[in-house]
């Protein structure tokens, strides 16, 4: 290398951290806009947007990107409604992006970024983040495999070193009820944890039907909940939730080992993918705590998302009307607090922590309970008893072999527990 190159990539170095100093001071006295970028427009994608917004008055949606241009614009219409927001939507033409890359355009034009896509993408869209010293919101889960896992708390790691905030969308965390109760569990209020059970019954979701001109891709794309290395089946998708909360009033201790049971009973048309329709995973720990999870996504049946934590002096039930502990007396303990919406509270903290210079992490648990699930899925796929670390260290990689709107993409089969393999 010549002197002069050396000089010029010195300088070069020197100013992009005087200006990041620079950038860091101004947002921590509160002076400068933050730019929010938005990657995956659907309907939780706009709800993030509107709610990173209403966390700090000093912000501003400059760019958003999405794989389907229809998706996007539909997206900014609709957060250019909102009366709260609309003036800071700032978002022309040249700022929407579409395709499979048009994350890397939105990150260039923001310093927070919102990952809003389908799971599947989630570890590619935060490690670009990342790398470019931008902010993250993640939401869950982050991966769909333990390749995405791995590589998600890689980049988590990364972040740490560059002091960049990283926030999931396990917003259980973040609500004040579920705080409190989980507190009370730390304190010793139910005593010593001896079992776990978690309940994620609901009914059928969307579904588009394919049209004669759509692609493979585009299909699946379109309906991306229904195939397993978009969504990561419904266990992952949207069971993380319950995982993650019973894992954190065990202190974010993970179980050992699984054995799991499920399959499609109701949801067993071909418009409904290869995933299946219910699980029943039974988890258990080292020192014997069982913790059996179940789900199931099924229409004319009785809906229960809820989670009951056992204690030799109580329990903790959490459930969708609140959470609460009941003691071995029948004493109840409930936070009567009424606190603000959780999915605000996620970005509330995420912007009060770029705006303080004390960058949140969520990195470790956000990867962690998602590898709970996957491990979950892997055991009820397969049939097999599975551990912890044969599903960290699985070479399965789901990702398709290119992201191509015309090449084909074939459908892959419906897993058969005792005939699928892990791997």
């Amino acid at each position: 290398m010549s002197l002069d190159t050396s000089r010029r990539t010195f300088i070069k170095g020197t100013t992009a951290a005087v200006a990041a100093t620079i950038a860091t001071r101004a947002w921590a006295g509160g002076g400068e806009t933050l730019r929010v970028g938005l990657i995956g427009c659907g309907g939780r994608g706009a709800g993030a947007a509107k709610q990173a917004l209403m966390a700090d008055p000093k912000t501003k949606l400059t760019a958003m990107g999405d794989a389907f241009p229809d998706r996007l614009e539909s997206s900014l219409k609709s957060l250019s409604k909102e009366k709260e927001i609309a003036e800071r939507i700032d978002v022309p033409a040249e700022r929407c992006f579409t395709g499979f890359d048009a994350y890397k355009k939105v990150i260039e034009h923001c310093d927070v970024v919102l990952l809003a896509t389908p799971p599947n993408f989630r570890p590619l869209h935060l490690r670009a983040a990342v790398e470019a010293g931008k902010h993250v919101f993640a939401e869950k889960p982050v991966a769909v495999d333990a390749p995405g896992v791995r590589s998600v708390l890689e980049s988590c790691k990364l972040a740490e070193e560059k002091k960049l905030s990283v926030v999931s969308g396990l917003c259980m965390r973040y609500d004040g009820n579920i705080r409190d109760t989980i507190s009370k569990i730390h304190a010793g209020a139910i005593g010593r944890i001896i079992a776990m059970q978690a309940n994620d019954y609901r009914g059928s979701i969307w579904v588009n039907p394919r049209k004669p001109e759509q692609s493979d891709m585009e299909y699946q794309m379109r309906n991306w909940y229904y195939f397993t290395w978009l969504s990561g089946d419904f266990n992952v998708e949207q069971h993380v939730h319950m995982l993650d909360l019973c894992i954190w009033a065990m202190g974010d201790k993970y179980p050992a080992k699984a054995v799991a049971t499920g399959g499609r009973i109701q949801r067993n048309a071909p418009e409904f993918g290869n995933i299946y329709d219910h699980f029943a995973v039974t988890y258990m720990y080292e020192n014997g705590v069982p913790f059996l999870a179940t789900c199931r996504q099924q229409g004319g049946c009785k809906n229960d998302i809820s989670a009951i934590i056992h204690g030799t002096e109580g329990r903790a039930e959490f459930s969708t009307r609140g959470s609460q502990i009941v003691k071995a007396s029948g004493e109840v303990l409930r936070d009567k607090t009424v606190h603000k919406d959780h999915y605000q509270i996620e970005h509330d903290e995420l912007f009060a922590s770029i705006r303080n210079g004390k960058p949140i992490n969520n990195g470790v648990y956000m990867s962690n309970s998602t590898l709970l699930a996957i491990l979950g899925r892997m055991a009820a796929y397969t049939g097999q008893e599975l551990t912890w670390n044969q599903a960290l260290n699985s070479t399965q990689n789901l990702t398709p072999p290119h992201f191509d709107w015309k090449q084909p993409l074939p459908e892959a089969p419906v897993s058969i527990p005792g005939k699928t393999k892990f791997s």
